[in-house]
């Protein structure tokens, strides 16, 4: 990176850390240029060469963007958000807002629209109280799916983990569900989810898979299977998606008759019913009062990088 674009990433950080410091609102350009240890006259140039507005400008969007999040989640007065992006007045706040969105602040909170506003750096306001540095690298559709498979694996072991805190009965107490007949347990449902890698994995190989192994199995037996399972069959989704064959065919011998597939079908199909399944668990994780995975979602996950 160049000088210019590094003091940006790191204007950009202070900026984020101080979102929540009231001194943000009234520091001067002299404060903020000398703060990175540079000249007003400096600061700004590089700050624009970088972002295509200058900071003041920036800080003031950011600002602004925070402040239309705060009155569609927050039942805080116009004047004490207006504050908080550090306007002296409810007119001037007034003024600027409906500059850039195009209708009073009272207007909008009423009929909220899209939150960012358009700007040449990319760089937004992101809920609850951070800013984020456009993605340098694009993730694309096949990017996505390994990293969904990823999460399931990581996902199912922690899952595994966790499961450790619980007692046996509370292993193996059913689930109840009106829409499916078979009798779950937290511990059938985690020797599926493993049982399931195992499963595809065997078939991608010709193999004939043992399903005697998910009969009442232990923590330590599933830790040990998914050691396995889990790195073989996130290889080879790497495999298949580096190689852009989601479309290539293989032959599960194990079906009765055997069975042709897809490699981007059967990727598809392990992620729908693990999801399923993995639900199911965190619901019964917190009835024993296990919160740690909150609902698995893999939202947060995906948007980590590499």
């Amino acid at each position: 990176m160049t000088t210019s674009a590094d003091t940006f990433a790191e204007f950009v950080d202070h900026l984020a850390e101080a979102l929540d410091d009231p001194r943000i609102t009234e520091a001067s350009g002299e404060d903020w240029a000398a703060r990175l240890h540079f000249s007003r006259y400096h600061f700004d140039r590089m700050i624009k060469s970088v972002a295509g507005e200058p900071p003041s400008a920036l800080r003031r969007r950011i600002l602004l963007e925070r402040a239309a999040y705060r009155m569609i989640t927050t039942t805080a007065p116009l004047i004490d958000i207006a504050v908080e992006a550090g306007y002296g007045s409810h007119e001037a706040f007034t003024r600027a807002f409906t500059r850039v969105y195009g209708v009073p602040p009272a207007t909008w909170r009423r009929r909220p629209g899209h939150i960012q506003i358009d700007a040449p750096s990319d760089v937004h306001f992101h809920p609850p109280g951070s800013l984020r540095l456009p993605a340098r690298d694009k993730v694309t559709a096949m990017d996505l799916l390994t990293k969904m498979v990823e999460h399931h694996v990581w996902l199912t072991g922690e899952m595994v983990r966790l499961a450790g805190r619980l007692t046996e009965e509370q292993l193996d107490q059913r689930i109840e569900l009106d829409v499916d007949d078979d009798a779950q347990t937290v511990r059938s449902l985690l020797s599926r989810l493993i049982g399931q890698m195992g499963m595809w994995n065997a078939a991608m190989a010709s193999r004939d898979y043992d399903w005697s192994v998910e009969e009442h199995e232990s923590l330590s037996s599933m830790r040990q299977r998914l050691a396995t399972e889990g790195p073989t069959y996130l290889a080879h989704v790497r495999d298949v998606v580096a190689s852009d064959r989601l479309d290539d065919t293989f032959v599960d011998a194990l079906c009765e008759p055997a069975e042709v597939f897809t490699y981007g079908g059967m990727i598809a199909h392990v992620l729908t019913f693990a999801a399923h399944r993995r639900t199911l668990v965190v619901l019964a994780f917190g009835r024993h009062g296990i919160e740690d995975l909150g609902w698995g979602d893999p939202m947060t996950w995906v948007a980590q990088p590499a």
